[in-house]
């Protein structure tokens, strides 16, 4: 049930809130903004686990030591790996969504952040009241 309202929600920040910023276009129905919804969290995920990916490798080879920089990185830059996911969504989906640029995108990436804070806390409350 939290996956479900979790797209939801992801699409109606598609279709009504993501047009809002100056430089992205969607381009479709709200069927439209499911799909990329699901291609969305999918790239979400694979940029996720590149750059835990990237972070481990480059953790080992310096044997701790760039953690130094990692972790103030992670805490600054957290934000930007939605608009990294945003704009491979909208290469791979370009007849229905357009980022013209990486500003664009990061402060798409900011509201995609706060609605998937607002439905993890959802689906939070709602598997702790079973």
């Amino acid at each position: 049930m939290g996956l479900l309202i979790r797209l939801v929600l992801t699409a109606l920040s598609f279709f009504f809130i993501l047009p809002l910023i100056h430089g992205i276009d969607f381009h479709g129905n709200f069927w439209a903004a499911l799909v990329i919804s699901v291609v969305f969290g999918f790239m979400l995920w694979l940029v996720q686990l590149a750059a835990v990916a990237l972070s481990a490798v480059i953790t080992v080879t310096s044997f701790g030591l760039s953690l130094l920089w990692l972790v103030p990185l992670w805490i600054l830059g957290f934000w930007l790996l939605p608009a990294f996911a945003l704009m491979l969504t909208a290469d791979v989906m370009p007849q229905y969504l357009t980022v013209s640029g990486f500003v664009p995108a990061a402060l798409a990436g900011l509201v995609m952040l706060v609605i998937g804070g607002v439905t993890g806390s959802i689906e939070r409350r709602a598997q702790s009241a079973q």
